[in-house]
């Protein structure tokens, strides 16, 4: 009796989790060579632990958005150049963690790397944690350009999820490489059909999106 209950809790469990919605596939199967570096579904980001709903290191896009991603990285190759995600399709949940995150005061590890010049008081109001995210429509995704021969980043004048306003693409204190750089990669997304965030040169979101009123909340794996 008890094993039937225990399987009956699990049964129940498994129907209340959200599906994944056929058109999401792992990107890494329809794009050729490219690299995940998932950061939420391990500790190093601005969280400093494993995010909720991350429980695999892989990018889930859309069908469009992982074809066009694959257009992108076929340009780059003629160059010796490829793609590198850090983040794609993001659950709800994870969004909810990262707000949960943002309210703890107490909490401030993470500060020298990716917030050094923002107090946490203010992440909420100066946009840099929402309780909305376009990751979670499917279609969004964090990436940069790396070497394909040796996996190296090249230069962006500052490193994934900088909350500073020298993460924006048009930041002037960077180097003169690193806006190059960041130039190209925006200027090769905009030609696959993505737009850029104003404000984080890593952001990008296929224009139109799939699903551009869906949040969505099942788990990366």
């Amino acid at each position: 009796m008890r094993a039937l209950i225990l399987c009956l809790a699990l049964a129940a469990c498994a129907h209340a989790m959200p599906a994944r919605p056929a058109d999401f596939v792992d990107a890494a199967s329809i794009v050729p060579n490219l690299r995940v570096e998932t950061r939420y579904a391990a500790a190093h980001n601005f969280v400093g632990r494993r995010i909720d709903g991350y429980e695999a290191p892989i990018c889930l896009l859309t069908r469009q958005a992982a074809e066009a991603l694959a257009r992108a990285q076929a340009e780059l190759a003629t160059r010796g150049l490829g793609l590198k995600v850090y983040d794609c399709y993001r659950p709800q949940r994870a969004v909810a963690h990262f707000a949960r995150w943002a309210a703890d005061l107490t909490d401030q590890t993470t500060k020298p790397e990716f917030y050094p010049n923002v107090e946490k008081s203010r992440l909420f109001e100066l946009g840099y944690i929402a309780e909305r995210s376009g990751h979670s429509r499917g279609s969004t995704l964090d990436l940069t350009i790396i070497n394909l021969a040796t996996g190296a980043e090249i230069d962006m004048g500052t490193p994934f999820d900088l909350f500073d306003t020298r993460s924006w693409p048009t930041d002037q204190t960077v180097s003169p490489e690193a806006r190059a750089n960041r130039l190209m990669l925006q200027t090769l997304m905009r030609t696959h059909g993505f737009r850029p965030l104003r404000e984080e040169w890593w952001h990008f979101t296929l224009d139109p999106e799939p699903h551009p009123e869906t949040y969505f909340d099942f788990l990366v794996r």
